[in-house]
């Protein structure tokens, strides 16, 4: 498969100051490129992928390459522009120290040495981030997925102010239903229902984002309904639509990792609705927390095997009927989860030879 990189984006890369642990590599799927530079110096626009490219086969083998475990993998430190990645070939390891230098700050000469450092604070505005920032926003800072467990117990629009068919900015509304203490939440209309490909199963509904609102008076004794009135609106809101509480503050700092267990799944849908996707595009597939899945992970897509007949089988009993063979799944493409549901996620296309289309492949690489 062709390599390529995620062009013009800004991504978090998580390498952690592990500085050249003991041991090389030994899974068979993480291989330093035959010409991969002594170093590079990251620089403003880099991507996680794009470095990781220049030095490895795969991406998703920087932790292993870096020696991070789970818990690093899942908090990584910042690495900043002007740091410089180098390759240590006898160790095989990537490093933040050049190969053969002191690990101690000082100098046998008793003089400070000054090399790059990882800022630990938290995310800076010169922090290179994770995935296409433009690409995911919208996707880390709306529900986009609800359970289907969710909407029996969504708290909704009951009625709106006299006069009003539908919201705007500013606009009153009355809801009905638990707030659990919640003051902030956003609007939703239940879109198309997400079913597994493999069962049937109803695993989640797509959700239209219409706005966020925002609590003005609970309700008090002997009143039905809560005000509320609308801080921000993208589409019309109306009676009937749902809230949920407003999502914390997205994750921004993940390094790609193989999944924590082996993970087939399928793709359930393809944001917008078109039916074909490609590089930089967004689909959902149907693993989620529940199978192991966490932010960060990357998995291989597979164009999905069809059941065709044979037209030159045995034709079974007297002669009749067709022998059906399956056909391997074919592989396209790599696929990064940066944000994950129960039972469902959300994914970016980050290499792709041919579309990607629903019901396709996502497994473990290989």
């Amino acid at each position: 498969m062709k390599n390529f990189s995620t062009v013009g984006t800004r991504i978090a890369v998580g390498a952690l100051f592990a500085c050249a642990l003991a041991g090389p590599v030994q899974a068979a799927t993480c291989e330093f490129r035959p010409n991969a530079p002594d170093q590079h110096l990251v620089v403003r626009g880099d991507t996680l992928w794009g470095i990781s490219g220049k030095f490895l086969d795969h991406p998703w083998c920087w932790p292993q390459v870096w020696g991070m475990n789970r818990d690093e993998i899942r908090n990584p430190h910042w690495i900043y522009p002007g740091q410089i990645v180098y390759f240590d070939r006898a160790n095989r390891r990537l490093s933040l120290t050049r190969p053969g230098a002191s690990n101690n700050a000082d100098g046998i000469d008793g003089t400070t040495r000054l090399s790059p450092q990882i800022r630990t604070e938290g995310l800076g505005v010169d922090a290179v981030r994770s995935i296409s920032a433009s690409v995911i926003d919208p996707f880390l800072s709306m529900p986009l997925i609800v359970e289907k467990d969710e909407l029996k117990d969504a708290p909704r629009i009951a009625a709106l102010e006299e006069g009003h068919v539908y919201l705007g900015k500013d606009d009153k509304l009355y809801v009905r239903g638990r707030l659990n203490g919640g003051s902030s939440f956003q609007v939703f209309r239940p879109g198309n229902e997400l079913k597994d490909p493999d069962t049937g199963r109803l695993l989640a509904y797509e959700a239209v984002y219409l706005g966020t609102v925002k609590l003005q008076q609970e309700a008090k004794a002997g009143e039905d309904v809560h005000t509320f009135t609308v801080s921000a609106a993208k589409q019309e809101m109306g009676v009937g639509d749902r809230l949920i509480p407003a999502p914390p503050t997205p994750i921004r700092n993940y390094v790609p990792h193989q999944p924590e267990r082996q993970t087939s799944a399928r793709v359930l849908s393809i944001y917008s609705g078109v039916t074909y996707a490609g590089q930089n595009q967004v689909v959902s597939i149907n693993r989620g927390s529940v199978d192991g899945l966490d932010v960060g992970a990357v998995l291989q897509l597979y164009h999905f095997g069809q059941t065709v007949a044979d037209p030159g089988g045995n034709k079974g009993f007297l002669g009749l009927g067709k022998t059906m063979i399956k056909l391997p799944d074919e592989q396209i493409g790599t696929l990064f989860i940066f944000r994950v549901f129960k039972q469902v996620s959300y994914g970016l296309i980050m290499q792709v030879t041919k579309p990607v289309e629903v019901g396709d492949v996502a497994k473990s690489p290989e």
